[in-house]
């Protein structure tokens, strides 16, 4: 991967790797929300809530547009799915390793003492 995709690789785990911002992107996938909606099912203060988005939005999980005074959040879906793919490439190697360690296993003479 260039340097560009790995930091893009770093931005959208990050961005998943916490509790409330994998909720957030479940509810925005599944439809638009504004903010204030978002916000009113945590507890903790609309701004902490605000800065979830924000993390999510430098990712390219979500999109945010005004309507009025309300912001409102839309999962990306073609962002997750490139989350999809990294991990299912990742897995792929891991798969390879392990074939090679059990190839490895089989083949070794046993020695006998």
């Amino acid at each position: 991967m260039t340097d560009n995709a790995e930091d893009r690789a770093d931005a959208l785990f990050h961005a998943l790797s916490d509790r409330t911002r994998r909720d957030i992107m479940r509810r925005v996938l599944s439809g638009e929300h504004s903010v204030s909606v978002l916000a009113a099912k945590y507890d903790m203060s609309f701004a902490a809530v605000q800065k979830h988005v924000a993390v999510l939005e430098r990712a390219g999980l979500l999109t945010k547009r005004r309507s009025g005074r309300e912001q409102l959040a839309t999962g990306d879906v073609t962002a997750v799915r490139a989350v999809s793919t990294m991990l299912t490439e990742l897995e792929q190697v891991w798969r390879g390793r392990i074939a090679r360690i059990d190839e490895l296993i089989s083949t070794e003479p046993t020695q006998e003492d």
